[in-house]
């Protein structure tokens, strides 16, 4: 496996409890986005505590631009890079340091944008790795983030603190600020509730597929659709019939258009509601400029 160790306590601890629990089966890497100047310093920091401890390590320099969502862009770019770090070392699966109270700002954030199901799940244990079938494990979820703390200071050992956690600028570390203010509010127990939502957002799935296989049919070139399930399923075989990453908020929209016996058009895809009840999808022709 490929640990991801940015030099934070949090990584820290998944890289000690990793060496007494898997010594052997993995590798380290840390990636340098090159936002801070500090940032060569840390890499160098994980890669010495690798060498004391015989594991191999590798630092991946990235570059980020600076316009825009720069912690998405980051984000994008860590996870490419890392991907790519895992192809060449045959490595099976990436895993990543995320805890309980990532969890909890997760959920927190996404209740705040009205998310559905789905993203109100959070980070699952595994997933993933974006835009690759490489597994992605967060084996650290259930932990808290002072539990994690405190592994790497019985370790005696150094961790760096990144600003960017503490800078209200930010959406998550403006939460984290706030949330460390309200001690009635227990982020295993909202860690918990995401996970009933991933439980929950996997049983939609299985609704969705035997939706599908008994309401959908094809006819010539469009696809059929009776709707018979509730509305949340019905959501999800509308996505399933649009394709590719639609925004929740259009496929809502279009849900409730065809619920009202009309059309619409979303992506490629072309929905329309018959007068018998049925809803049909055709893919349109391409857009022809001039």
């Amino acid at each position: 496996m490929g640990l991801a160790v940015s030099g934070g306590p949090d990584s820290i601890a998944l890289l000690l409890l990793a060496k007494e629990c898997l010594s052997g089966w993995f590798e380290v890497a840390t990636v340098d986005h090159g936002l801070r100047p500090e940032s060569g310093e840390e890499a160098a920091l994980v890669a010495a505590l690798c060498a004391a401890r015989d594991i191999a390590h590798t630092t991946l320099k990235v570059r980020v631009e600076s316009d825009g969502n720069l912690q998405a862009k980051a984000r994008e770019a860590r996870y490419e890079a890392l991907e790519v770090w895992a192809s060449d070392r045959w490595l099976g699966a990436i895993v990543t340091a995320h805890h309980a109270d990532d969890q909890a700002e997760t959920l927190l954030m996404r209740l705040a944008r009205g998310s559905g199901v789905r993203g109100l799940a959070g980070m699952r244990a595994r997933g993933m790795v974006p835009g690759s079938m490489r597994p992605l494990l967060r084996p650290l979820l259930r932990w808290r983030r002072a539990e994690l703390r405190d592994i790497v200071d019985a370790a005696g050992v150094l961790a760096v603190d990144d600003p960017g956690n503490t800078d209200p600028r930010f959406e998550r570390a403006a939460l984290r600020m706030r949330l460390a203010d309200l001690d009635w509010l227990d982020p295993k127990k909202l860690a918990s509730s995401a996970s009933h939502l991933a439980d929950a957002d996997a049983a939609l799935d299985w609704a969705v597929a035997y939706e599908e296989h008994d309401q959908v049919s094809k006819e010539g070139k469009s696809f059929l659709y009776t709707p018979r399930a509730p509305r949340a399923v019905r959501l999800r075989v509308l996505e399933r019939m649009i394709g590719g990453t639609p925004r929740g908020t259009d496929l809502v929209r279009l849900l409730s258009a065809l619920e009202a016996g009309g059309n619409g058009t979303l992506g490629c895809i072309k929905a329309e509601a018959l007068a018998d009840g049925r809803w049909r999808f055709t893919k349109t022709p391409p857009h022809r400029s001039g």
